[in-house]
């Protein structure tokens, strides 16, 4: 059977929740789960119960009603006799729900809770054709509960329960690992899911563990936990419909990733070549220094790979693990190609059958845009702006393309430390930009993005601009906005732009190929960021 898609609708009224329940319907849902613990009181009001059971009369999809109590996340604080009594009603209307989720903290808590609600549902022992059924479900918002090899046998053990359902927040990727090892061992079909970000890998990739269903929100404002993609993000840019056991699993290791635009870019890409993969946001939280990051990256990153069954490919390597994960390559065992070792940084780890190596693809972003609007960079004079990880890439890719690169930085001792690894590199205090001459300016610091520091900031001074020649570069490395503070300045004066789309997609392109065996399809990569981005 294939996982089900299901999007929860929290109901205050009929005709709204009516609407967001055929919209579910329209964006390719099975199902919908109708979420009535804040409109119903429990006050033996005639009014909550005609319009439930109006509800699932009237739902488009088939439907899970659940009224959770606030003791396990829910609003639902009224008397539980109450809402035994609603769930007799719904299995025994002319139009039942096709499931009711009961807590199973609930249900154990007294035989008479337990006789009721399995008079409300298909039981295996009776008679009667009942079709509602039973979801147990254990949930907590804090972590893995301590008790849960317990609490599962519980669930799996009652005869009545149908699917058994297990939510917590994970803490960290490898808390997936277990969920997914449930799904494949579970004795009754499962719903097994990670709340919170570190969770998202559970919700997507239950299709390839025989997950029974996965939730997704029609909305970011009305997901009911978190971590919960949309519906037309899980459908579209993850193609959930087409990941199978065999699905590759590919995605951006660093922190933060939430906003990465890698996921959109490289599930497009796998869908127009044919490639059996997905890719997914992996945070792997930061620590305060580069060791407690290579203590992070080791046990995360380890446990993926060691999971078979998992199927990490390859992954897309982002800050602050650059300089860490090519550290790690000795100890792991993995090969290095030559930009890594040039550049001390990898941004791509792909895997050569049982082998797993280390790629920098960064520097094609960079050279590659360059070389398309200067032609051969040997002799060029390029002024690098920035003493970060992105500004020894660039100056060392440029250095060995042949090019002659003074870094400007506003810490000098870090711009030395950049010039040290090549003869053709320089250092210079960032007050030296005002009078500088050179054919390109790449700026490689966060001034001008949305959310810096200083998003309103041009890294090059204004007077340097418009002394410099017309056919002067300046190239921004920041790409949201597309057109920064910098490239507005240069563009305006009549000089010559790249934008940090260009290097995004040129660098993503790499690996692409990298990873697939298949030139990446570049021009649909540029769309869809430009697209997402608004430009």
């Amino acid at each position: 059977m294939s996982t089900l898609v299901c999007v929860p609708i929290t109901v205050d009224d009929l005709a709204p929740a009516l609407a967001d329940a055929q919209l579910a319907r329209d964006g390719g849902a099975d199902l919908v789960e109708y979420r009535i613990d804040e409109c119903f009181s429990g006050t033996d009001d005639p009014d909550e119960e005609r319009l439930i059971l109006q509800l699932v009369a009237d739902s488009p999809l088939p439907c899970i009603v659940t009224c959770r109590p606030t003791f396990e996340g829910g609003a639902y604080d009224g008397p539980e006799d109450a809402r035994v009594s609603l769930f007799e009603k719904l299995g025994t209307a002319e139009h039942p729900p096709a499931y009711i989720d009961v807590e199973l903290q609930a249900y154990t808590r007294s035989a008479n809770f337990r006789q009721k609600v399995n008079l409300a549902v298909q039981h295996p022992k009776q008679q009667r054709s009942v079709r509602t059924r039973l979801i147990l479900s254990i949930h907590d918002f804090d972590g893995r509960p301590s008790d849960l090899t317990r609490r599962l046998a519980d669930a799996w053990a009652e005869p009545a329960a149908s699917v058994v359902k297990l939510a917590y927040r994970a803490r960290s990727l490898r808390d997936n690992l277990e969920l997914f090892e449930l799904l494949r061992e579970g004795p009754k079909p499962m719903i097994a899911l990670g709340m919170g970000e570190f969770g998202l890998m559970s919700r997507v990739l239950a299709p390839k563990f025989g997950g029974f269903l996965t939730f997704a929100s029609l909305r970011d404002s009305t997901a009911t936990a978190p971590g919960q993609p949309t519906l037309s993000d899980l459908l579209g840019m993850y193609r959930f419909r087409s990941i199978g056991p065999e699905t590759l699993v590919y995605g951006v290791i660093g922190w933060p990733v939430g906003h990465s635009m890698s996921p959109l870019i490289h599930n497009a890409g796998f869908e127009a070549v044919g490639h059996d993969g997905v890719y997914l946001p992996l945070p792997i939280a930061a620590g305060a220094n580069d060791a407690d990051n290579a203590t992070s990256l080791k046990g995360t990153l380890g446990a993926l790979l060691d999971d078979r069954r998992l199927g990490l490919a390859g992954a897309s390597v982002t800050l602050p693990f650059k300089k860490v994960m090519r550290d790690l390559a000795p100890v792991e065992g993995w090969q290095e190609d030559d930009e890594v070792t040039a550049l001390g940084a990898a941004n791509t780890l792909a895997r050569d059958e049982a082998r797993f190596c280390l790629r920098n693809t960064d520097h094609t972003g960079l050279i590659a845009p360059l070389e398309t609007t200067l032609g051969s960079l040997d002799g060029r004079a390029i002024a690098v702006v920035g003493s970060g990880g992105v500004a020894r890439t660039a100056a060392i890719a440029l250095a060995r393309c042949g090019a002659r690169v003074t870094v400007y930085a506003r810490t000098h001792r870090r711009a030395v430390e950049i010039a040290a690894t090549h003869a053709s590199i320089n250092a210079a205090p960032l007050g030296d930009l005002q009078g500088s001459s050179a054919d390109a300016y790449i700026n490689c610091t966060p001034i001008g993005m949305d959310g810096g520091p200083e998003p309103g900031g041009t890294p090059v001074p204004i007077d340097a601009i418009e002394r410099s020649p017309t056919e002067t570069v300046f190239f921004d490395t920041v790409y949201n906005p597309i057109d920064t503070p910098l490239l507005e300045a240069a563009g305006e004066r009549g000089r010559r732009v790249i934008d940090g789309v260009q290097m995004f997609v040129k660098q993503a392109a790499g690996q692409f190929r990298r990873w697939t065996g298949k030139g990446a399809p570049v021009e649909l990569f540029d769309r869809l960021v430009r697209e997402r981005l608004g430009g």
